[in-house]
C-alpha cells in the first residue's frame, strides 16, 4: 500500500497568514551538547499548513475543533484536478460547479472532494490572491452529499475577505473545511484519505497529518 503524504511540512521557513503566528521550532535539549535526550519546543497558529478549521472560527457560537465529528475527516475521498485549467487562464479565479459536475457521481459516491488548482506550489511564500469556490458550490455540494471539502490553497476566501461568506456557507451545508493541502503528486481519482485534526480544547482549528491511500 502505497500513502500518500498530502500535508505541507511545518518549518520555520513556512509561510504564515500575514499578521498571523508563524510557526517556529527550536531544540531545548541536544544530546551533542550533554543532554540525555533531544528535545524540542514549538510556536504557533493553529493555522499554520495543512490544518481543519473549526466553526468557532468564524462564528463565535460555533464549536471548537475538539468538538468536530471526526466521522468527515477519514473515509472515501475524490481529487478534482483543476490545476491544468488553472494554469491556462491566469483569470481564472473561481472554482465553479461547471468544473465540479462532470465528477459529479464519484463525488456524490465518496463524500468528501480535495481539490487541486495547483496555484499555491511555494510554501515559504504566501500567495496574494487564490482561486475561491463560487457561491453556489456550497449548496451543489451539500445537495450531492459532500461532508468534506479540502482545497490546496490558505483559506476557502479570497485573502482580503472579512466575511468569509464561503466558510459560513459551507458550515451552514454542514461541510468541514480542510485548507493548505498538498496535492503536487497526486492524481485525480479515488481514494482513502485520513485527516484528524489535533484534539486541542477551545480551538478555531488544528493543524492534521493528511494522507490518502489506495487499496
Amino acid at each position: 500500500m502505497k500513502i500518500l503524504d498530502i500535508s505541507r511540512t511545518l518549518s520555520n521557513d513556512l509561510a504564515e497568514w500575514p499578521g498571523d503566528e508563524p510557526f517556529r521550532f527550536r531544540a531545548t535539549n541536544e544530546i551533542a551538547k550533554g543532554a540525555s535526550v533531544n528535545l524540542g519546543a514549538i510556536t504557533m497558529s493553529v493555522h499554520n499548513g495543512t490544518h481543519a478549521d473549526a466553526r468557532f472560527h468564524f462564528d463565535p457560537k460555533g464549536d471548537s475543533i475538539e468538538k468536530a465529528p471526526l466521522d468527515a475527516y477519514v473515509g472515501r475521498a475524490t481529487v478534482v484536478d483543476l490545476a491544468k485549467s488553472f494554469a491556462r487562464s491566469k483569470q481564472k479565479h473561481l472554482i465553479t460547479t461547471e468544473d465540479l459536475k462532470p465528477h459529479a457521481e464519484d463525488i456524490a459516491a465518496t463524500s468528501r472532494l480535495l481539490v487541486k488548482t495547483g496555484r499555491w506550489s511555494d510554501s515559504t511564500v504566501f500567495p496574494n490572491q487564490i482561486p475561491v469556490i463560487a457561491a453556489d458550490v456550497p449548496a451543489w455540494l451539500q445537495k450531492n452529499g459532500v461532508k468534506l471539502l479540502g482545497v490546496d490553497l490558505p483559506s476557502m476566501d479570497e485573502i482580503d475577505s472579512k466575511s468569509l461568506q464561503n466558510h459560513h456557507a459551507l458550515a451552514g451545508a454542514g461541510i468541514a473545511i480542510v485548507e493548505s493541502l498538498d496535492l503536487t503528486e497526486v492524481a485525480a481519482g479515488f481514494y482513502n484519505l485520513a485527516a484528524l485534526p489535533l484534539k486541542i480544547a477551545g480551538a478555531d482549528g488544528a493543524p492534521l497529518r493528511a494522507i490518502l491511500w489506495r487499496e
